[in-house]
């Protein structure tokens, strides 16, 4: 059977015959085990961590195609050196 996710992605889930032989597996593998309760509750989320600073906001700009364009090509990070030029700007042009 194929599903469709919400990124458009179509995944193809196991038949049941498969998800009995991958449950065997893992059923058959001293490494593996389940999570109790209170093991579960113990877990802790893991990733980035949460900035100290103001969080980001999204929104939506307009560029002339020739200078989105420069801006991807400068590499990964494009966007944050927008948000620090824009952040110098707003330092150099402030009416306070």
């Amino acid at each position: 059977m194929q599903v469709k996710s919400r990124s458009g992605r179509v995944l193809a889930l196991p038949t049941p015959k498969e998800d009995a032989e991958i449950n065997a597996g893992i059923a058959a593998d001293p490494d593996t085990y389940e999570l109790g309760a209170a093991e579960f509750a113990q877990l802790v989320r893991i990733g980035r961590p949460r900035s100290k600073t103001a969080l980001k906001v999204p929104t939506t700009i307009r560029f002339d195609a020739d200078v989105l364009a420069a801006l991807k090509a400068s590499g990964k990070g494009w966007q944050t050196r927008v948000n620090d030029a824009m952040r110098e700007w707003v330092k150099k042009h402030s009416r306070a």
